[in-house]
């Protein structure tokens, strides 16, 4: 019950996050039937933001698997890049993937390109003791595609883009923005530590600050 109503042309689509679930999957096959049967004279416009590493997904394992497998990454106090580099790698829309079936329309992807490894992602699963089947370390062992002749990528934002353009917003409201970090990578509640600390040994000063940190935190069950 997220959406707030219906937009016109558009089809949305809730699904799970940060476990990828049966909602995510049908929705992403909606995705793959509107790019089936493209021509060279086609163009795919992708756009995705955060979350679409759960949201937008066609498993090339069983769904529950990947389901236990994401679950063991988000205990494990793996970060983002790590997950990806593994998640890329049981998926059939990412790491280039989705790009492939809608060959051979041009596709222009707003998003950041995929310069991961397998042996990056056979390491990571070490690193973390992951409980894989022999299916899913296979596919860890096979690379995704690099360079497709059909795909132009163009990034169009940054954490530390977004924490200037935040400070920007604070000044503009009287407030004096103080950059932290844009590069917060640690124990949630280091974290939150961290932040609560400064709070307190600014709390009751009379200024008007704005204290901006950016990045993603990670949680070890």
């Amino acid at each position: 019950h997220h959406g707030k109503g219906e937009i016109p042309g558009v089809a949305c689509y809730e699904a799970g996050h940060p476990v990828p679930d049966e909602n995510g999957f049908a929705a992403t096959e909606q995705a793959l039937e509107l790019v089936r049967g493209l021509t060279a004279e086609d163009t795919v416009l992708f756009l995705l933001s955060g979350g679409g590493s759960a949201l937008f997904e066609k498993p090339l394992i069983p769904g529950d698997e990947l389901q236990d497998v994401t679950s063991q990454l988000l205990a494990s106090g793996a970060d983002i890049v790590e997950m990806n580099t593994l998640r890329k790698r049981l998926s059939g829309v990412k790491g280039g993937r989705f790009a492939q079936r809608c060959a051979p329309a041009q596709v222009f992807s707003i998003v950041a390109p995929d310069s991961s490894t397998c042996a990056q992602a056979l390491a990571i699963a070490e690193k973390y003791r992951l409980n894989l089947s022999e299916q899913a370390k296979a596919l860890l062992a096979q690379e995704t595609p690099k360079a497709l002749d059909n795909v132009t990528t163009k990034i169009t934002g940054s954490v530390r883009r977004l924490c200037a353009a935040a400070a920007e917003a604070c000044r503009a409201r009287g407030y004096e923005p103080v950059l932290l970090t844009d590069q917060l990578c640690c124990e949630a509640r280091e974290a939150g530590s961290f932040l609560g600390s400064i709070a307190r040994a600014h709390a009751g000063q009379g200024r008007k600050l704005a204290f901006i940190a950016g990045g993603e935190t990670v949680v070890h069950l």
